[in-house]
């Protein structure tokens, strides 16, 4: 992977270039973090409960109803999920495999925070955000500090 160098103004700032990278970079993962977060839920109901409904979905991620039927109509759109009527949200093969990804790269997070002293409800918390925004790039690094291959399992065994 080749190395970007940063440019920096006389003034100490990134170039206009970079900085717009940056917060560029900084909303695209924003915008898509709501849907990975509901996909990982849907994913842990169905898995847990053998269902996920709107009203406990908006329970658990501490939004109102309307506001997780207007997600969950999102993730319809995205070809994330279906829904069947009196049954809840279910995810599509496509939904399934965003709420592996995010899910792995959760733990690796977490895992990374508890390697460096990171209390581990603390490290919960921040992974949360954290999350979506780290690069394929950092991934990438977290799993090689941790013995790990790319796809998060350690080396020479599986999780």
């Amino acid at each position: 992977m080749a190395v970007k160098t940063v440019s920096v103004t006389q003034d100490g700032l990134p170039s206009e270039a970079d900085q717009a990278e940056r917060f560029g970079k900084a909303r695209s993962a924003q915008a898509t973090a709501v849907l990975e977060d509901y996909v990982e839920l849907i994913d842990d109901l169905l898995k847990s409960e053998g269902e996920a409904r709107p009203t406990d979905i908006a329970r658990r991620l501490g939004v109102s109803h309307a506001t997780a039927i207007k997600s969950i109509a999102r993730l319809k759109r995205e070809g994330l999920a279906t829904s069947k009527l009196y049954r809840g949200v279910f995810l599509t093969p496509e939904g399934l495999s965003l709420a592996a990804k995010v899910r792995a790269r959760h733990r690796l997070v977490v895992d990374l925070l508890v390697a460096v002293g990171v209390p581990k409800h603390c490290a919960e918390l921040d992974a949360e955000g954290i999350e979506h925004h780290v690069s394929d790039a950092a991934l990438a690094a977290f799993a090689r500090f941790l013995g790990r291959d790319e796809t998060g399992t350690r080396r020479g065994k599986p999780d």
